[in-house]
């Protein structure tokens, strides 16, 4: 799905808390940090780079992980 999503899409994903939505920041091919907490990424295993519309904290998913709204 990572192919798919591009910065802007609209996404969801779940978390222990419920479903959370939020906006596609970025699509990542290399290794990068957010907040302090390194991730790894390559072309053969993109990370989705989100922020959440409630707290407007980025996070990395795995592309599988997220939905378009």
């Amino acid at each position: 799905m990572a192919e798919n999503l591009k910065k802007g899409d609209a996404v969801s994903w779940n978390t222990s808390q419920g479903e959370t939505h939020g906006t596609v920041v970025a699509v990542r091919t290399s290794d990068f940090s957010i907040e302090g907490t390194d991730l790894k990424a390559s072309t053969d295993d993109p990370r989705v780079e989100v922020r959440s519309d409630k707290t407007g904290k980025h996070a990395g998913h795995q592309p599988s992980a997220l939905r378009r709204r």
